[in-house]
């Protein structure tokens, strides 16, 4: 009996150890439980408060935004005297008939401060033409603007003020946009100052055929923010406040807003930003080709396995492309690696650059995938930085582009150049319009707008010009000495 009651007892010892250590056990793991979650608990918080420094997704996100760029957004007011239509009885009986008195036309917009000592980016439209710019800060102190630079091919200009300690955005890379991604833009419709309105990237690369320049690049991006008049030259910046394009047109049957705005991209900015800044002048890089997008015919007819890229129609002659080996018929559909879908998506990605600067172009031809260097040009066919003034082809009111090699045989001529634009000027007296093709320019052969501007002494004297209008037919003036 009594060993059998020490071996119960030791069995109940045994199990009483086994029950203790299992609720120790336990205690110990709520403990660590308990003290895990507190540490995870603290290292959110920590977090929590970290992050609540920076952008937030949601509301917050328009606010930090809002609050970073409002004040880097100025009121751009502009001065330009113009003849008036209006007949003044009294001032004909002065000054003869058809006499009219000038007049006074005051315009506005909007533009964005990109560095603290002063120097604002807004639209060319806005500014074009104007006699006096001010400019009008946040904080309502007014500053006569010096015009920087244009450049009517992006629709971009730059103007400088005499300040410092100024607030300013940052450029952001408007190649990192996504479809659908929130953005805000800033600006001054109706003479309102500092107002903010949202919206989501829409698009990119839209092609309008809104700019008439002979080397107009358009690839705006498409965004649903409300714009309206006085917009144009402000801000369209991501939700981390950085300027993603400047706001600049509309699409809309009256002339408010409807649902669709449109910004030049950063990527295209900050270049001609840069340029002027530096150079007074944008240096633009040329690839010497004439493009359009590949459609499902020439994707048939030039055996493409799918309908994208860029079609050459023509290759200009002592062009960049020429000189690296490209050919018309040849579709281009990558530029150092990054694709390209459409002709904006190729200009854009060219704007980008500088003559002398060297290209990788993947394209293909006849179906077959290849890859060339191709260092681009100026408009004069060198690959070194032009003066100011120097890349205006502008002639006697006309702008010009060189032949192809396809009109040079059509024409059966071995050079000359074709009238892209043409205004009032001693062409457009002539009768000359667009399309005309000009091959002698006072007894000199012309290939490009600078053989035309050099052969006229930079537009002052005009004897001859010889060509054909845009039908076809041969002309030849001659002008009196």
């Amino acid at each position: 009996m009594k060993g059998k009651g020490l071996i119960t007892t030791l069995l109940v010892a045994l199990f009483g150890a086994i029950a203790g250590l299992f609720i120790y056990t336990r205690f110990l793991d709520r403990d660590k439980l308990v003290t895990g979650s507190e540490k995870e608990k603290k290292m959110i918080e920590e977090n929590a408060r970290y992050t609540s420094m920076v952008p937030q997704s949601g509301v917050n996100d328009f606010i930090f935004a809002a609050e970073q760029t409002v004040h880097a957004v100025v009121h751009v007011k502009t001065k330009t005297t113009v003849s008036s239509s209006y007949s003044n009885p009294l001032y004909e009986f002065f000054y003869g008939p058809g006499a009219s008195q000038p007049r006074e036309v005051r315009g506005f917009g909007s533009g964005v401060i990109v560095t603290a000592d002063g120097y604002i980016v807004t639209n060319n439209h806005v500014i074009e033409e104007a006699d006096e710019v001010d400019v009008t800060l946040n904080d309502k102190r007014t500053f006569a603007a010096e015009i920087v630079g244009r450049d009517p091919s992006t629709d971009i200009a730059v103007l400088k003020i005499k300040a410092t300690g100024l607030p300013y955005i940052r450029f952001g890379n408007s190649d990192a946009i996504r479809l659908g991604e929130w953005v805000l833009a800033v600006g001054n419709p109706f003479n309102l100052t500092s107002t903010v309105t949202a919206g989501i990237v829409s698009a990119r690369g839209r092609s309008l055929n809104l700019l008439d320049n002979q080397y107009r690049i358009e690839s705006f991006i498409q965004t649903d923010a409300a714009l309206n008049q006085g917009n144009s030259g402000g801000a369209l910046v991501n939700v981390r406040g950085e300027l993603i394009g400047i706001t600049t047109a509309i699409i809309s049957p009256s002339g408010a807003y409807a649902g669709n705005s449109f910004a030049v991209p950063s990527s295209i900015v900050k270049k001609v930003y840069e340029d002027l800044k530096e150079f007074g002048e944008v240096q633009r890089g040329l690839m010497g080709v004439n493009i359009t997008d590949v459609t499902s015919e020439i994707a048939e007819r030039e055996n493409l396995k799918e309908v994208r890229g860029v079609y050459l129609t023509g290759v200009i002659e002592n062009g960049a492309a020429k000189a690296a080996g490209l050919e018309e018929k040849d579709v281009i559909i990558a530029i150092n690696g990054e694709s390209v879908e459409t002709t904006a998506d190729l200009q854009e990605k060219v704007s980008r650059y500088r003559p002398g600067d060297k290209l990788e172009v993947t394209y293909l031809r006849k179906g077959k995938e290849s890859k060339k260097n191709v260092v681009l040009r100026n408009i004069e066919g060198g690959t070194g930085v032009i003066a100011p003034g120097a890349q205006s082809s502008s002639v006697f009111g006309a702008t010009f582009t060189p032949l192809t090699a396809g009109e040079r045989s059509q024409y059966k001529i071995s050079g000359g150049v074709k009238i892209t634009t043409i205004t009032d000027g001693r062409f457009r007296d002539l009768g000359l319009s667009k399309g005309t093709v000009i091959v002698d320019v006072n007894g000199q052969k012309v290939n490009s707008g600078s053989d035309i501007r050099r052969a006229t002494s930079d537009g002052k004297s005009l004897t001859s010009v010889e060509g054909f209008t845009p039908d076809g037919t041969y002309f030849k003036y001659q002008t009196r000495r």
